[in-house]
């Protein structure tokens, strides 16, 4: 195992537990920051994946103040941490218009941002702001071929911006383009799948400008297209799992240079075999997504991870014979933003290797009051 990862005191951490390597954030966060030459503007990280207040902190102190979220709750954490531009990739619908428009009362001072892909939540979101007197943005979101959420390119989409320009209490800002399905490994393919999306949006751009309705923000992507927008004029790029990295954008995109900043420290709790050992690790602590190994070991070669229940983990192992009741292990996970949504803080690592704080999972449960 990269003695990076070594903790000095991890004899006082309990296990199941959350590790954050804040020298490894700061390289992260500085590494992204390089990748758009500087230009900090141009990125809009997605705060989903750390859900956190000094986490947003550090982005701000690196000149990074427009962030994207998902969550009312990742909403009132950023904004409540100085955030004055927070997109909300969320379309607003129920109880939830309600409730992010009193956000936005209580933080008159912010440009909350979400997105739309129906008329009905355009009618909707239209109403209730009008009932509060309120001006809000709204984004249109864009499917380029996720099939997930948002609207294709069409003239639909174009009289959908423009029902948004002619609502009372709403005003157009823009598409908001994800792209999920683009996880090509090799990174000319991967370039070559991006430029496919960004056809879309120029095309779409096109169709907004020839009805003079105004299209100033074109929010993109996550982290394996980052390098993609991150180069691309007018475009603002939003990765999320930057900041912590994990197992499985190591594997698939080598190029993105990232550091896996976060693991889980997990201990032996049986040796139930000669080859066969389990941990305290269970689905409850690492995310049981995606399907297969949802992360692998790092400190004891040849383990091969076996069934995973709620609280328990088995590992098989040649020999077993020198592993010991307790034993520390640090296990990468394959996808750190569902693991981090599991835990209610990090034990967070200083640079000589030494745990010294928690940090609150700020924004873990999902709505505001």
């Amino acid at each position: 195992m990269d003695q990076i990862y070594r903790i000095q005191n991890v004899e006082d951490i309990p296990s199941p537990s959350l590790i954050v390597y804040r020298d490894l954030v700061k390289k992260n966060i500085d590494r992204a920051i390089e990748m758009v030459d500087g230009n900090v503007s141009k990125l809009r990280p997605h705060a989903k994946t750390h859900k956190t207040a000094e986490i947003v902190e550090m982005e701000r102190d690196a000149g990074i103040l427009k962030h994207k979220c998902a969550t009312l709750k990742e909403a009132e954490m950023l904004a409540q941490n100085g955030i004055k531009d927070i997109l909300i990739a969320y379309q607003m619908v129920g109880p939830n218009i309600k409730k992010f428009l009193l956000l936005c009362q209580r933080f008159p001072e912010v440009d909350f941002k979400v997105i739309v892909d129906h008329q009905d939540a355009v009618t909707d979101l239209s109403t209730a702001t009008v009932e509060y007197d309120l001006k809000i943005n709204l984004m249109l979101d864009l499917d380029v071929g996720m099939r997930r959420t948002g609207i294709p390119v069409s003239d639909k989409a174009v009289e959908l911006y423009e029902t948004i320009d002619k609502s009372d209490g709403l005003q157009p800002c823009g598409l908001h383009v994800y792209d999920g399905h683009i996880h090509d490994t090799d990174f000319v393919q991967r370039r070559n799948a991006c430029n496919q999306s960004l056809a879309q949006v120029e095309l779409m751009q096109d169709k907004l400008s020839e009805k003079g309705l105004p299209l100033p923000l074109i929010v993109m992507g996550g982290t394996p297209t980052f390098p993609i927008y991150a180069q691309t004029p007018g475009v603002e790029a939003s990765p999320g799992t930057f900041v912590f990295h994990d197992y499985g954008y190591v594997s698939n995109y080598p190029d993105l240079g990232f550091i896996p900043a976060a693991l889980l420290l997990s201990r032996v709790i049986s040796i139930p075999t000669s080859t066969r050992f389990t941990l305290d690790l269970g689905h409850k602590a690492i995310a049981a997504d995606p399907d297969g190994v949802r992360g692998i070991i790092l400190n004891i070669e040849k383990a091969e991870v076996d069934t995973q229940h709620e609280e328990h983990w088995a590992i098989n192992l040649p020999n077993s014979t020198q592993i010991q009741i307790g034993q520390e292990v640090y296990v990468c996970p394959t996808h750190i933003c569902p693991s981090v949504a599991l835990h209610t803080y990090y034990y967070v690592i200083d640079s000589d290797g030494y745990y010294r704080e928690t940090w609150d999972v700020t924004a873990r449960d999902r709505n505001v009051g």
